[in-house]
């Protein structure tokens, strides 16, 4: 499986631009051969919340017509970070995920929001998991804050994700915990993760970047990247499965004592 991880610079409070340059990153990904292509968090506005009656995507049914369009013109799977929604009156940070055919697979709605940087104050935390298959690999995807909860991690391992997508608007100031916790999620739960960062400045934050992809030993297979580009990688999903074997974590698993 190889990836292609965007590392965006996105434009605050500005679709126009950013649905523009979007388009063109998977253009490039999907030229170089990739077989998913992964977006950025919150990448068609920013953090610009107190905007969102103005800026937001109404049913997602913008980004959800772009990814579609584009996933089944190049033939090539989408990760699509997440994009700012309004439904029925409450925002929300929204993943969606299409297949190469340009189907949607998945949807998924942050489930916890980040009061560093207001985000409960504008948004809707979703409530449901985000378990789906591309190529016959089961994935999962998180959003950004969410990666700080090891139980919603585990959830969808169980639920059967060989490979956890996180896309992020993760600032410069926190960095190191960004690539200790996503090495430990990759370690604890055996599995690859995937996780995408921007770049750039909003009014309030910096971002350096540092998109990385962690094999199930918790190697780095990208890492260190603090400019705009895609960055490319491969997995090998037998990997997954030799890891589990080596050291059986889930058989090992004494659930009676810790889950209530």
């Amino acid at each position: 499986m190889k990836i292609a991880v965007v590392q965006m610079d996105i434009r605050f409070a500005d679709p126009e631009s950013n649905f523009s340059r979007v388009e063109k990153f998977v253009e490039e990904g999907a030229k170089a051969g990739s077989d998913v292509i992964v977006l950025p968090e919150m990448w068609n506005t920013g953090y610009a919340l107190k905007e969102l009656d103005r800026l937001a995507d109404a049913n997602g049914e913008r980004a959800k017509n772009l990814l579609g369009r584009l996933a089944q013109k190049h033939q090539v799977h989408i990760v699509g970070g997440s994009v700012a929604t309004k439904r029925n009156g409450h925002f929300y940070n929204t993943m969606y995920v299409f297949n190469q055919s340009g189907e949607m697979v998945s949807e998924y709605d942050k489930a916890h929001l980040f009061k560093l940087m207001d985000e409960h104050e504008y948004m809707s935390a979703g409530e449901q998991a985000n378990v789906f298959s591309l190529d016959g690999v089961t994935c999962g995807g998180i959003i950004c804050y969410d990666l700080r909860f090891p139980e919603w991690i585990r959830t969808h391992v169980l639920k059967g994700a060989a490979v956890m997508f996180i896309p992020a608007q993760w600032p410069k100031a926190r960095i190191d915990h960004w690539q200790l916790l996503l090495q430990a999620r990759a370690i604890e739960n055996q599995c690859y993760v995937v996780a995408v960062n921007r770049v750039g400045e909003d009014p309030n934050n910096e971002f350096n970047g540092h998109s990385m992809v962690i094999a199930p030993w918790g190697e780095l297979l990208l890492s260190g990247e603090t400019g705009e580009g895609i960055f490319y990688t491969e997995l090998d999903m037998q990997e997954v499965k030799r890891v589990r074997e080596a050291i059986p974590v889930f058989e090992d698993r004494r659930t009676h004592l810790y889950e209530l």
